[in-house]
């Protein structure tokens, strides 16, 4: 399918060969007009389908002509090269729905709550996706897991969404190593050591911030622990494997849907890098309100807030697609358009001169055609 709205030419100069078109049009109309002096001396032989009143009429008498102006200009559009972005049926097999389950999720600022619409959205997008693709869900609170695992069963999928439980925590990152490690089952990736990792480095950095400040020095990494920018905190995921082109794998996505503020487990910037180096696509869905509002747990009080920056940052390292959804109705929107942008995606500019070329030709055989069965002659 091409996307006309990214219609464009080689060669725009040949464009100006369309004046034959009007052209041809002005010649066609001087040709008229002597033939209809002609008949006019002999209205008893003007075929009965030209001296038909209204739309048959007029088809009758200037159909070919319409049909051949149409397929001359299609092949002089050809002429200047045009080339347009093709939507094409994509190869994606496998999508993971991450869902967070964390209890700011309970929030109000979406209609009836954050958690609520991220269900009805979700049931929406199974419902829309092809037959053929499978869908996995990965909760993530505390820490993340696969409430369901990759099936092209939906009712088994409606019932994984059903079932999810706000609790306490929000571990994005965790999340998204779950779900690339569910997608990627043979790549290797070590989910449960890169996230001991992280715990292990999280309590080892109070420590060492204590003794910075003792020791009157800024603290750094403890020796022999692995630095959180380096390649053991950001590619830990077993066999050395080459990194591919970010965006490259279309065979596999994750959408994650979250308000975007994590507080536990590992990086979820780092493991978008993790992402992207395995080529998978993360798009990301904000739900919320970057206000957002004041929830009350447990005597405490604390305002829950849509952290943008942050979803957009993943998606922009794994080449994905950021979307900001404040109300129940704009996220339903954006999982079928989602579930539909899955379905056709966009490939690179491709010269479709063949396209018009054939359309062309079509377009003046049938004018021929059609001229044939009302006078028996091309003309």
């Amino acid at each position: 399918m091409i996307d006309p709205r990214t219609l464009s030419f080689v060669w725009p100069l040949m464009l100006w060969l369309l004046l034959i078109v009007p052209l041809a049009a002005m010649l066609y109309g001087l040709l008229v007009r002597r033939r209809a002096r002609q008949r006019a001396r002999f209205p008893g032989m003007v075929p009965a389908s030209t001296r038909a009143p209204g739309l048959r009429g007029l088809m009758g008498r200037h159909g070919a002509i319409l049909l051949m102006l149409l397929g001359l200009s299609a092949l002089l559009l050809a002429v200047a090269r045009p080339r347009a972005m093709l939507l094409m049926p994509t190869a994606v097999e496998t999508v993971m729905l991450a869902i967070d389950t964390s209890g700011s999720m309970r929030a109000a600022d979406v209609k009836p709550s954050r958690i609520e619409a991220a269900q009805a959205a979700a049931r929406a997008f199974v419902e829309d996706m092809p037959g053929r693709m499978r869908a996995g869900i990965v909760t993530i609170s505390g820490t993340a897991a696969v409430a369901q695992a990759p099936t092209t069963e939906r009712d088994d999928l409606y019932r994984a969404i059903e079932g999810v439980q706000l609790q306490r925590g929000s571990a994005i990152g965790s999340g998204i190593l779950i779900s690339l490690a569910e997608l990627l089952p043979g790549a290797g990736i070590d989910a449960q050591k890169i996230i001991n990792g992280a715990s292990d480095e999280a309590r080892r950095e109070p420590q060492g911030a204590a003794l910075g400040a003792r020791s009157g020095g800024s603290a750094g990494p403890a020796k022999g622990a692995p630095d959180k920018a380096g390649p053991a905190a950001s590619t830990d995921r077993g066999p050395a494997t080459a990194a591919a082109e970010p965006g490259s794998n279309r065979s596999h996505a994750i959408i994650l849907l979250t308000d975007g503020q994590g507080n536990t487990g590992p990086d979820a910037l780092k493991m978008a890098e993790l992402a992207a180096q395995h080529g998978v696509r993360i798009f990301t869905v904000g739900v919320g309100t970057p206000e957002g509002v004041t929830l009350n747990a447990q005597g405490m009080a604390m305002r829950v807030r849509l952290d943008e920056e942050a979803l957009k940052k993943i998606a922009d390292i794994t080449q994905g697609e950021y979307f900001r959804a404040t109300s129940a109705p704009d996220l339903k929107k954006i999982y079928r358009e989602l579930s539909s942008r899955l379905t056709l995606e966009r490939r690179q500019m491709t010269e479709v001169t063949a396209v018009f070329a054939l359309f062309g030709a079509l377009l003046a055989m049938l004018a021929a055609l059609a001229s044939m069965m009302r006078t028996g002659r091309i003309a």
